[in-house]
């Protein structure tokens, strides 16, 4: 179910909403591409902090009260240092710290905080605030907050993505709530552990072994020593241009040798990993299967199969649905329909996301890209004969992947 803004403030009037229009998606998502990222995760990231960053920001001068002197830390222009390996964004009103965290996820029951920003000293905050959202809708809302000291107390530890978990029934819904505390309550800067020291050798020694994007810290670096590095504001700015170096022209390409014979689907028989339309949606998330139904488009096809295309070992969480739909004609020919889905939930693909339909001979037949909050995107319905090749081609940023495809004269 879709919620305006003003359905939402009806809902829940503790939290605070504030729209977001289509100029202010669009400059943040221009700031965005121009402040280069190793990988398309690091700017979608991006982009939802200034999003957000810059929502907030709006909110606070307008405010009559406001008597402080109001910091984004440490700087405006170092912030795709932070961006480009973590989630958040701190302001700064006089001693006070808040940290923003957004996400753009439709179903917020937990409040993930990155380690970095709970265990990191000089990063550390007094509040939290946990941000939802919503490109489609073009809101924001706050859908409440936690201190260092509740984070400590209640959270859980994450340790696959070195996150701390709250559930939302934890936060504090209403963030006046907060600034009552600051007038009330003296601010006392939270009380961390140290990190190690590194020297100089090892600072060399991590430059080289994190130069290039993963989504995982190597296995020989331990969490204290990544965070000790990123606390060095020099250090973490020469790392983040050691990667925007590194990615230059470095295109991973993952090409499936395996032939997928597309006259078999008519017998209901798939090559590996591919699935009928039917077997797919059972397995598959129930909002994910609605969409598939409740398409036009696919429900004149005769024969649907789907694939999981799990780019999770590049892009942390990102995985996204390959659907073709057949109909045979007349002419032996064999009308073919192409679309990309998001997976896993989530409502829109990734931005910059490439679907091309490519010849046999690897020539560019079609080509369609993602924008920043598609549900989905196809190819214009093409027809192929029998005993001619095709591949499909999904890109992301450095990332490509290549499903090849032959069709052979149908019988009866």
């Amino acid at each position: 179910m879709k919620l305006e803004m003003n359905d939402l403030i009806t809902l829940y009037p503790d939290k605070l909403w504030l729209e977001i229009s289509s100029q202010e998606q669009q400059s943040a998502w221009q700031i965005s591409a121009q402040n280069h990222y190793s990988n398309p995760a690091a700017r979608w990231n991006a982009y939802l902090n200034l999003l957000c960053l810059n929502s907030f920001l709006n909110m606070l001068k307008q405010d009559p009260d406001l008597d402080e002197t109001l910091n984004v830390w440490p700087s405006y222009h170092q912030l795709p240092s932070i961006w480009e390996f973590v989630s958040g964004t701190c302001i700064t009103l006089g001693d006070l710290r808040l940290v923003l965290i957004p996400t753009d996820k439709s179903n917020l029951t937990e409040f993930r905080i990155p380690q970095e920003w709970v265990d990191i000293p000089n990063w550390v905050a007094n509040y939290y605030l946990a941000v939802q959202i919503n490109l489609e809708e073009n809101w924001l809302g706050v859908w409440g907050y936690t201190t260092h000291q509740q984070i400590r107390k209640k959270a859980n530890y994450d340790l696959i993505d070195r996150t701390y978990l709250l559930d939302e029934e934890d936060l504090i819904a209403d963030i006046n709530v907060m600034w009552v505390a600051r007038e009330i309550c003296s601010i006392q800067k939270p009380e961390v552990k140290t990190l190690p020291t590194l020297s100089s050798i090892q600072v060399d020694k991590l430059l080289k072994q994190l130069d290039h994007w993963t989504p995982d810290l190597p296995e020989n670096i331990s969490h204290e020593e990544w965070m000790a590095l990123l606390a060095l504001d020099e250090e973490r700015q020469d790392l983040y241009q050691k990667r925007l170096l590194n990615h230059q022209g470095n295109l991973v390409e993952y090409n499936h040798s395996l032939v997928n014979n597309l006259s078999k689907w008519f017998k209901n028989v798939f090559e590996a990993g591919w699935h009928s339309f039917d077997t797919f949606c059972s397995s598959q998330q129930h909002t994910l299967a609605v969409q598939f139904r409740h398409d036009a488009t696919l429900n004149e096809v005769r024969v649907k199969g789907a694939k999981l295309i799990d780019l999770g070992m590049q892009l942390r969480d990102t995985a996204v649905v390959l659907l073709i739909g057949l109909t045979s004609e007349i002419d032996d020919k064999v009308s073919i329909r192409v679309q990309l889905h998001p997976a896993n939930e989530e409502m829109y693909l990734p931005p910059d996301l490439k679907l091309l339909l490519l010849s046999g001979s690897g020539n560019i037949i079609q080509e369609v890209q993602s924008r920043s909050h598609d549900h989905f995107i196809q190819l214009k319905k093409f027809k192929s004969p029998p005993g001619k090749s095709f591949c499909l081609q999904v890109a992301l940023g450095d990332i490509s992947i290549k499903e090849n495809f032959m069709l052979e004269k149908l019988v009866g």
